[in-house]
């Protein structure tokens, strides 16, 4: 199956304050700016029972991305470059990424949340809840992902906050 390519259906798209990538949060997590998803008319339907959660995974195209590298200096640690599997980097095969967002809100096809960390436009892909019991694992390890690597994260992306 090497090579073998699959087409994905954007089924919306992020809107934010954010169109600038050097002004934009790096991690979902450390962001407390709002934004959107815009649900396209024929996915809507799939935002059934969806208010019950807190909380989103966004999965998106990294639009703008330069291009697909096997290898990236990390944003948060660019002095040596890492696999790009072990890093979040937005140059990646299939320029693929993921964000967890809290929903403040649904009207109609629109999804109200916080903490989004995305460019105004960003292709959305799919849309799952978030499950602490399946999606929060205990004792999980950080790799080269250091206490100091996250609060350099923490301090970045609280200077890009936009309500």
């Amino acid at each position: 199956m090497n090579g073998t390519e699959y087409s994905c259906r954007t089924i919306g798209v992020a809107r934010t304050a954010f169109t600038d990538p050097a002004a934009t949060p790096i991690q979902a997590a450390f962001s407390t700016a709002c934004g959107t998803v815009e649900v396209y008319p024929e996915f809507r339907d799939g935002l059934s029972a969806l208010a019950g959660f807190s909380h989103l995974i966004l999965i998106y195209r990294f639009h703008r991305a330069a291009g697909e590298e096997i290898a990236e200096r990390p944003l948060i640690d660019g002095a040596e470059p890492h696999g790009i599997f072990a890093t979040r980097h937005f140059n990646r095969p299939n320029m693929l990424g993921i964000s967890v967002v809290r929903l403040a809100g649904i009207d109609g096809g629109t999804l109200v949340v916080k903490g989004i960390d995305l460019l105004d436009g960003t292709p959305i892909l799919d849309i799952k809840p978030y499950i602490p019991a399946f999606d929060c694992i205990g004792g999980a390890s950080s790799g080269w992902v250091t206490s100091q690597h996250v609060e350099r994260i923490k301090l970045q992306s609280a200077s890009f906050q936009v309500d």
